[in-house]
């Protein structure tokens, strides 16, 4: 076995390979040599090149969000380590473990003009569950804090951040190790698996004929058919589900600005919850969220082992446990309680239902007129990924099926490494993934591309408005040369260069016909990944979408 010289090098090498941390993301450089040599060399590794640091950063979250567990991410000294940080802002919002290893130069090199040398200890301090600052110098203490580094990223679900310097040289190898690491775990990182008493909330669920389930993002498969059963079969329940919330049944709300929107402010106050319990990470809806803050509950309970976020300024309770585990414990306890809130609430469900479909029957070609067609097409047992922005909102008004798994990263809701998640996330997930987004995201992060991991039978789905949509349809509109050049960000470009570059499949759609014709060919072609991109109408998207909300009255 080949074995970096530097002991460093060998001691977190080892440490992560004692723990399990076995997908290696490197960026090349030279500082963070003596880290690729010992990692690339040993097979029990498996190791991913990645030049672009953001998009190597990105690629280690898709693959994280759908193994649940920990990614190493190793990058030389310099801005090179900056660029992880969209993505570790991102993780450390929507709670998924991500590792990151930067080679630096010694202290003593640091803020003397030297060169490709920041001040990289402590850069990610306001989003890091964890900074190990580690010495030159082989220690117990070096030890202590890898360890602990990464059994917080595993335990707490999020970011941590190791910063190993290196002094020259730094390419020499041996045979042998020349550290005996101490391994060791932290008990008290276990998250709590039991429901503490709960008979007083028990009284108040069943004393309450208004009870509104709420969910985000949310993993598939983690509440159970039992627990999904007994909550549709409550009339006093009503439950709300997000396209990112992966929680299907028929009498659930999947589509809550299509419901909620059109209401008076006599159907909110009728419509306010006694109780609402959410679970789940980031919700889209920004309706949903004014009607919370504006009308609260008395009780507004979050089911999470870890963080409560008080979206609503009404929170009262925070159950440090699984959600499934909540449920079950909790439902058994529970009485039926007489109550119109369902049923009311089912009438606007049936009455919205009808206007969507008479009214996207009679739209012309648009953005809302791909979403429907594409959603509607999505292969039985895919992965859809999703980009931000006008992608995300738009997928929330169509329903999806739902044997379809559906990401989006919600944790800071940016566009800018949308594609490079969806492509780790296929690598990881062997699933065929179809990925949707516009054309701001996908051009803002095309070096996504540059990958040479990416799967045969990955899909992008590009919808090319020609610039930033979902700004025409936010107050303050105008049609002039600002708003065009600063808000919009009007161009006339395409995918069709970069997808020769990058030896994707290539077509284009611009009307309604070819795009459901193309969809089939489009699914079935999986000799190399492919880009379909359909052109909509730049003008006419939003005032397509704003009179959709009109109409479902």
């Amino acid at each position: 076995m080949i074995y970096p010289k530097i002991p460093l090098a060998q001691s977190i090498i080892e440490i992560c390979l004692a723990k399990g941390i076995t997908t290696i993301i490197i960026s090349p450089g030279s500082r963070n040599a003596p880290l690729t040599i010992g990692f690339v060399s040993n097979p029990a590794f498996q190791c991913y090149s990645i030049a672009d640091e953001r998009s190597a950063a990105f690629f280690a979250l898709g693959i994280a969000q759908q193994t649940l567990q920990p990614v190493a991410l190793v990058c030389t000294s310099g801005s090179a380590l900056l660029n992880y940080y969209p993505a570790f802002a991102e993780a450390f919002y929507s709670q998924i473990p991500l590792i990151v290893i930067s080679a630096d130069r010694p202290q003593s090199k640091i803020d003397i003009g030297d060169g490709q040398t920041i001040r990289q200890e402590n850069v990610f301090v306001n989003h890091s569950l964890y900074n190990a600052n580690l010495n030159e110098v082989v220690s117990k203490a070096n030890d202590f804090k890898i360890n602990e580094a990464i059994d917080l990223a595993l335990h707490k679900k999020g970011p941590v951040h190791i910063n190993a310097p290196f002094e020259e040289p730094l390419y020499e190898t041996v045979s042998e190790l020349s550290v005996d690491v101490m391994v060791n775990g932290f008990a008290n990182l276990n998250a709590l698996s039991t429901v503490e008493n709960v008979s007083e909330f028990v009284d108040i669920w069943n004393n309450s004929t208004k009870k509104m389930i709420l969910v985000g993002v949310n993993e598939p498969n983690l509440i159970s058919e039992k627990t999904i059963a007994a909550l549709a079969q409550d009339e006093s329940v009503v439950v709300m589900t997000e396209t990112t919330s992966n929680l299907y049944h028929p009498s659930f709300i999947n589509n809550i600005d299509t419901i909620i929107t059109p209401f008076t402010n006599e159907d909110f106050e009728d419509f306010r919850p006694e109780i609402l319990v959410t679970f789940g990470g980031m919700i889209v809806s920004k309706r949903i969220k004014a009607f919370l803050r504006k009308y609260k509950p008395k009780h507004h309970w979050h089911i999470d082992t870890l963080r409560a976020y008080d979206t609503f300024n009404a929170l009262t309770k925070h159950f440090e446990v699984n959600p499934s585990t909540f449920f079950e414990a909790f439902l058994p306890l529970t009485g039926v309680v007489k109550s119109d809130y369902f049923e009311k609430l089912e009438a606007v469900k049936l009455l919205r239902k009808q206007k969507h479909e008479s009214y996207l029957a009679k739209i012309q070609f648009s953005d809302f007129k791909v979403f429907e067609k594409v959603i509607q097409s999505l292969p039985k047992n895919s992965q859809l990924q999703i980009s931000n922005s006008s992608a995300i909102r738009y997928a929330q008004l169509i329903a999806i099926d739902s044997s379809i798994e559906v990401y989006c990263n919600r944790g800071t809701s940016g566009i800018d490494g949308s594609t490079s998640t969806a492509i780790g996330a296929a690598v990881a997930n062997k699933k065929q993934t179809i990925f949707i987004t516009g054309d701001i995201g996908f051009l803002y992060d095309s070096n996504a591309l540059w990958n040479n991991y990416i799967p045969k039978n990955f899909k992008i789905i590009l919808i090319n408005n020609g610039g930033g949509g979902i700004f025409r349809i936010l107050p303050g509109h105008e049609e002039t040369p600002v708003f065009n050049t600063f808000f919009e960000t009007s161009h006339g470009l395409t995918a069709e260069h970069l997808a020769k570059m990058y030896g994707f499949e290539y077509s284009i759609v611009n009307d309604e016909t070819s795009l459901v014709k193309e969809l089939d060919t489009f699914y079935s072609q999986n000799e190399k990944p492919s880009i379909l991109e359909v052109f909509t109408p730049t003008l006419d998207n939003d005032r397509i979408l704003l009179q959709y909300f009109k109409e479902l009255v």
